[in-house]
């Protein structure tokens, strides 16, 4: 467990940094306060000319005291106008780096919403949800400034704050399994969303739901839970697809298979041992016990971790999301899904100075710890170490390709069977660092995990090539969620994807900088298909 604890803080926490958001500045006398009426009650926003932001509306009741570890309930109705001009308190969370304490609040169930300001363009805009990254344990809506996709996209954007960690993936016999209050809090949101959406201009019959990371996970298990059904009408999926997996050993010597879906009779297993580890277990009453205790109490690494994964077996998610692709059992929405070229590139220079790959023996010998000695022959033939600038550099590569990019291309092929989809690569290899985190030498991070998200959402000033790229990434990502086909305007056409035939856009800055590929042949998938096939049925 050490291990892991470490790892956790050391390579997941460190990518979920806080964003320092620059709010738009008052003009003199105060910036105009335009106030809409939601279902609850007023609320007053702010008005930054081309847009109009309405931040920290509660979309539930604050989960606290008795409503612990229970199913969201609707949030109360409030008297007189609600002030919508700050972001509520972030949901319990751990600092993304370094030393300190919790910080956040279970009272934290809220949603921004941006919206243009004037009329649509005739009809209702389309809305988009988006669930932030941060591995389930850290992060929150208001990290991410979504004014380019409501103005340049005519969209209506809202951002989901949600329980994390030990609060929103615990399980416990006394709860009946696993009950995934994260995906149920998602759904309330949802709910919210359909409930006054066009009280904003939104349309409330063409809802797209999109995330990166976790928020990506979070996408693939709403196409899959039976309670997400008529909650949303499209759904993007960056860098975390149903079938996400890291190989054992890869990262650090002690570290198992990371899969983010696990057997919900794992978790109440966990949940049981972390109740008695804190004096609950054996009382009268374990939830009881449990729901007395200080968030303090409970925020602590090692339960924040434990409990960063989200089950299946229960009531939300009954069936693994990977096995309900491949069967057909999903939501019959558009998808648009892919990954970013070097996705495993930060994660690895979180760990190389604990675990390094010196020299090309180093590499051959974690090849044959990570996959046996007859895969590792096959793998380092596709990745030959003399063909990277270093073995750290290879050993990234086939991790992103094994761990990212082929699973989405397998669950793309999955869903293709049956629904239009499209898949994309982010291969810009200059993106900014936007993570403060240091660059190690030998590994660049090039086009890493979360690195496209300054083309979406205001997180980092880019360079004017960058700029036309991200402009074209909005046109292509706000016109799927208006029509469900990405397309804009003087930009290449986007392919479907069509079994056998698998083209994937790549996005980069320059003027052939967007094309298709041949994803599946560029990252050797086939080689990566055949350790991993595909289930064909729950564990």
């Amino acid at each position: 467990m050490p291990d892991l604890r470490r790892f956790w803080r050391r390579c997941v926490l460190p990518l979920t940094l806080p964003v320092v958001l620059l709010l738009a500045a008052a003009a003199p006398g105060g910036p105009e306060r335009p106030v809409v009426e939601t279902d609850r009650g007023p609320v007053r926003g702010v008005s930054h000319g081309a847009y109009r932001t309405f931040d920290g509306i509660p979309y539930a009741a604050p989960p606290t005291g008795a409503l612990r570890w229970r199913l969201p309930e609707p949030a109360p109705r409030w008297a007189g106008v609600r002030d919508a001009g700050a972001p509520g308190s972030r949901c319990v969370q751990l600092p993304p780096i370094g030393p300190g304490g919790p910080s956040g609040s279970e009272d934290c169930l809220y949603v921004n919403v941006t919206a243009p300001s004037g009329g649509g363009r005739g009809s209702r805009r389309p809305v988009m949800v988006w669930f932030h990254g941060g591995g389930f344990v850290n992060g929150a809506g208001d990290l991410y400034r979504p004014e380019r996709l409501a103005v340049r996209g005519d969209a209506v954007v809202v951002t989901v704050n949600y329980r994390l960690g030990v609060f929103g993936l615990f399980g416990h016999p006394e709860l009946g399994g696993a009950p995934d209050f994260t995906l149920a809090d998602q759904q309330a949101a949802l709910r919210w969303v359909r409930a006054n959406a066009a009280r904003f201009g939104g349309d409330p019959r063409n809802v797209t739901v999109f995330g990166e990371s976790a928020g990506a996970l979070s996408v693939c298990a709403h196409l899959t839970s039976p309670a997400s059904a008529a909650l949303f009408h499209r759904a993007i999926v960056q860098s975390g697809s149903c079938s996400t997996k890291v190989p054992p050993w890869s990262l650090l010597p002690t570290l198992g298979t990371y899969e983010p879906f696990v057997p919900e009779r794992g978790t109440v297993a966990d949940g049981v041992l972390a109740a008695a580890r804190l004096g609950c277990e054996g009382s009268t009453g374990v939830l009881d016990c449990l729901r007395r205790l200080d968030a303090r109490e409970l925020a602590t690494p090692e339960l924040m971790q434990i409990f960063s994964r989200v089950s299946y077996g229960g009531a939300l998610l009954p069936v693994e999301p990977r096995l309900a692709l491949e069967t057909g059992r999903f939501h019959q929405v558009p998808v648009m899904q892919g990954t970013t070229q070097d996705e495993m590139r930060i994660f690895l220079a979180q760990t190389l100075a604990e675990y390094p790959i010196a020299d090309g023996a180093a590499y051959r010998a974690r090849l044959e710890r990570s996959f046996g000695a007859s895969t590792a022959r096959a793998v380092e033939a596709r990745y030959p170490v003399s063909a990277y600038p270093t073995p750290a550099m290879a050993w990234a590569t086939l991790l992103s390709d094994a761990s990212f990019t082929c699973p989405t291309l397998r669950d793309s092929g999955a869903l293709a069977r049956h629904v239009p989809t499209y898949g994309y690569r982010f291969s810009d290899r200059a993106a900014p660092n936007f993570t403060g985190l240091p660059e190690v030498p030998g590994l660049p991070y090039g086009a890493s995990h979360g690195f496209e998200l300054p083309y979406l959402f205001e997180m980092a000033p880019l360079p004017a090539a960058q700029q036309e790229l991200a402009d074209r990434m909005t046109g292509y990502w706000t016109r799927f969620a208006r029509t469900g086909v990405p397309g804009t305007a003087g930009a290449p056409e986007w392919p479907r994807h069509r079994p056998p035939a698998a083209p994937v856009l790549s996005l980069a800055p320059g003027p052939d900088g967007i094309r298709t590929v041949d994803a599946r042949a560029e990252h050797h998938c086939a080689l990566w298909d055949a350790q991993w096939p595909r289930v064909t049925s729950s564990r």
